[in-house]
Order: C-alpha cells, then sequence, then structure tokens
C-alpha cells in the first residue's frame, strides 16, 4: 500500500525541483511571508528595497547616519557609471550584486538574497508540479550538485547518483556559472530532452547523461507495509500538508496492525517548523520537542501536541547526510527521549531557522537567519549533526546493485527490539 500526498509548499524541497539548492533554505518559521514580509520590511525606517534604487542620490532617510553610512556606496555607484569602460551598465544587476555583497558580509551561508527568477523557482512547490529531471540538488558548490534523484524520476532513470556533479548542459560549460542559472538551463518543458555532463567521484572520466524532462508531481510522504508486518513511512518534505497525509498514512498501517515503524528522512531536507513539531508529536507523546533562541535572548518552546497515532510502537529512524533542518528537529527530539533508534549516517547538521521575507515591487526576496534551535536536551546540532545510534554506510557498490543496507539494518534493529518488547511482557 502506497499514499502519496498532495503538492507540497516548503523552503528546502524547492531543491528538490531543481529549484534551490537543498541546505541553502532550510528551516521555515510558519509559511512564507509574503505578506508579514513586506510589513516587517517597511515598518523599519527605510524599507530595504529602496536603499538602492536612486543611483544619483543618498537615499531617503531620517537619520542623518545612515545618509553618513551609504555615502560612499553612492560615490562608487556614480563613479562606475562615469568611467566603466563598457557601457550602460545594468542597474538591476547592480542593485541585486550590491544586496548580495551585503548579506554575504554577514558571513552566513543561510542568509541570502533571492532574485525575482529565484523566488519565482522557490514557490513552485505551490503549484505542486513542474517540468524537470526530478532530483535535489545543492547549489552551494562548484557546481551543482545533485543531492539525490527523486524516487521514479527521469534523473533516477538515467543513472544519475548522488554526488554527481553537473559540469556541462547541453555541451555548454557550467564551471563558474551561479547553481541557480544552472538550474534554469536544467529545467524544462516535459518531454524535452537535456544533455547532462556530469563528474563523479572515483570516477575518471566525465559521464554524459540524455535526460528527458516530465511532468514532476512533488510528494511528500510515502508508505506501504513491509515483511514481518513492520509499517514502513517515508517523509519526503515538511510542508503545510505533511501532517494531514501523515495521519492519513499513520491510520492505513494502524489498521493492517504493524508490529514496529520505521521512518524513513533520508535526503529530507526539511521544512515549514510547525510541520516539524506535528510530524515529532505523531511519535512522541508528550514532552519538549524543540527550544528555539532569538538573537535579542528570547527563546521559545515547543511541545509535543499530544494526541499522537504511533506514540506506542517500536520505531526505528532512518537518516544520512541529505537529512537537514526540520527531519533533524524530528529525529533529535526521538533520540532525546529514547523513543526510538536512529540509523544510518551522520545528519547535515542545519540547527537553524530563516524567515523568507517578500521585497516590495517584485523585487526578489530576503532569506534571513532568525534563530537557532535546540534539541529536548539542549544540543545544538548546527554543523554537527546527529550521529546514528547505528551507522550504516551505502556505497557505491550498494547503489549499483541496488541494495539498501541502511534499511536492512533498521529492520533488523527494529525487529530485535519487537522482540525484546515480547519477552519482557511475558
Amino acid at each position: 500500500m502506497k499514499t502519496k500526498t498532495v503538492p507540497i509548499t516548503i523552503a528546502v524541497i524547492v531543491s528538490a525541483i531543481l529549484a534551490i539548492g537543498i541546505f541553502s533554505a532550510g528551516l521555515v518559521l510558519g509559511t512564507i511571508l509574503s505578506q508579514a514580509g513586506t510589513t516587517l520590511l517597511t515598518n523599519t525606517n527605510t524599507p530595504i528595497a529602496s536603499w538602492f534604487t536612486e543611483p544619483t542620490a543618498i537615499p531617503s532617510t531620517p537619520l542623518e547616519e545612515e545618509e553618513v553610512l551609504f555615502k560612499p556606496f553612492w560615490q562608487v555607484w556614480n563613479l562606475v557609471h562615469e568611467e566603466y569602460v563598457d557601457q550602460p551598465l545594468d542597474d538591476k544587476a547592480l542593485m541585486r550584486g550590491a544586496i548580495n555583497g551585503a548579506l554575504e558580509s554577514i558571513g552566513d551561508p543561510q542568509t541570502s538574497y533571492m532574485d525575482p527568477d529565484e523566488f519565482i523557482q522557490a514557490n513552485i512547490p505551490l503549484i505542486g508540479s513542474y517540468e524537470g529531471i526530478g532530483a535535489w540538488v545543492d547549489t552551494d558548490g562548484e557546481y551543482l550538485t545533485i543531492i539525490s534523484p527523486m524516487p521514479g524520476s527521469p534523473a533516477e532513470r538515467a543513472g544519475m547518483k548522488p554526488g554527481d556533479e553537473v559540469v556541462a548542459i547541453d555541451g555548454e560549460d557550467m564551471t563558474g556559472v551561479d547553481g541557480n542559472i544552472v538550474i534554469r538551463k536544467v529545467m524544462g518543458p516535459a518531454g524535452s530532452t537535456v544533455l547532462l555532463t556530469v563528474r563523479r567521484a572515483e570516477v575518471p572520466e566525465l559521464l554524459e547523461f540524455e535526460v528527458v524532462r516530465e511532468q514532476i508531481d512533488v510528494s511528500s510522504v510515502e508508505s506501504e507495509i513491509l515483511e514481518d508486518g513492520i509499517g514502513y513511512v517515508r517523509i519526503l518534505s515538511f510542508s503545510g500538508e505533511t501532517i494531514s497525509e501523515l495521519r492519513s498514512a499513520l491510520r492505513e498501517l494502524i489498521e493492517e496492525e504493524p508490529s514496529g515503524m520505521i521512518l524513513d528522512l533520508r535526503g529530507n531536507g526539511g521544512g515549514f517548523l510547525d510541520s516539524a513539531i506535528d510530524v515529532s508529536s505523531e511519535f512522541i507523546a508528550d514532552g519538549l520537542i524543540l527550544t528555539e533562541k532569538f538573537g535579542d535572548g528570547v527563546e521559545e518552546t515547543y511541545d509535543s501536541s499530544g494526541n499522537g497515532l504511533a506514540t506506542d510502537l517500536p520505531l526505528v529512524v532512518l537518516i544520512n547526510a541529505g537529512s537537514a533542518s526540520a527531519s533533524e528537529i524530528v529525529a533529535g527530539a526521538i533520540q532525546d527521549y529514547e523513543r526510538g533508534v536512529l540509523v544510518g549516517e551522520t545528519s547535515f547538521g542545519k540547527g537553524s531557522v530563516q524567515f523568507w521575507l517578500e521585497l516590495d515591487d517584485d523585487e526578489g526576496a530576503l532569506r534571513v537567519t532568525v534563530a537557532r534551535w535546540y534539541t529536548p536536551e539542549g544540543r545544538l546540532i548546527d554543523q554537527k549533526g546527529l550521529i546514528p545510534d547505528f551507522e550504516v554506510i551505502l556505497t557505491e557498490e550498494d547503489f549499483e546493485a541496488e541494495r539498501d543496507p541502511q534499511l536492512d539494518k533498521a529492520i533488523e534493529v527494529l525487529l530485535e527490539m519487537i522482540a525484546e518488547n515480547m519477552a519482557s511482557s511475558k
């Protein structure tokens, strides 16, 4: 039995549609804040977008200190327009470059600017489908890197694998090209073919894949009953629809009276904070799930809702290096409470929360880190990740042979847990 979800709406699964890198978005607080973002920006003395819209004058601000602060910027702006050899300059590109440079100076890779095209692509999951090859990707490296092909996708059928780096598209070298631009080149109309030249670790020659693009329907939850009566749930993202789809899947699985449950969070880069709390509540009966700490010292705590459907079943959670942010909230809480055990590889280590704030006049959006989160025992997993209780590496040979030793180990561990429970109840 399989359960597919309706369209998803999250930050990180944006990468699943080849729209934005998987780890560049992170955990989103609530929803994409288009209206709230505008309010936040316009409640300041000067909207951020307006700082860079008047090249011939100091931007309007009631604060003399800000006028002095931005005087060198406008001097450089005017000088480059007067002196640079190749005219005319692209003022939009200069403006957006200035925003990018300012945000990069903060030193937080999760705080960044999305231009209008990137912001539109980031919201493609709102539609629930897109046309492309179907893969989770990372845009932060030298080349666009495949995190994981989506199950049953054109990318998977073509033979693409995690870690593949896209070095050329249709013969065009992608060296030095921004990952988000590369994404746009990979996407295209269903039925069209794209030739991807790929660099793969430990393979000396470059590989080429002809991939026929398709309409990709983005899923959030899959479930089935495995052998030995084990319930299996895979969560691909943490969207606004995930909890309803998860509860529906759990109800169907529970009707089969499973002996235990495997929760697969591999390759899940995160999503909405509320969704992570809701999902955790399905497996943890009560108690603290997460503590959020903001820059001003304010702390906010999130507890289990207490109405979970699978709080008593023996539980194993699968994680890997692609499990990030919201996935780590769920897995971390389960590990802290010893509610279940983790099997697989150390998770990504994404312990921060971002707001997405839409700028005025369709000028894109600001993605800004507003808080860091801690597990129930106070662990900060940022840049550390969660270490599984049972480490199992998925090798290249396993992938080639279509073996899944991580799932095999999860089943083995779960069956042992079930046997121990049965023995102790006698």
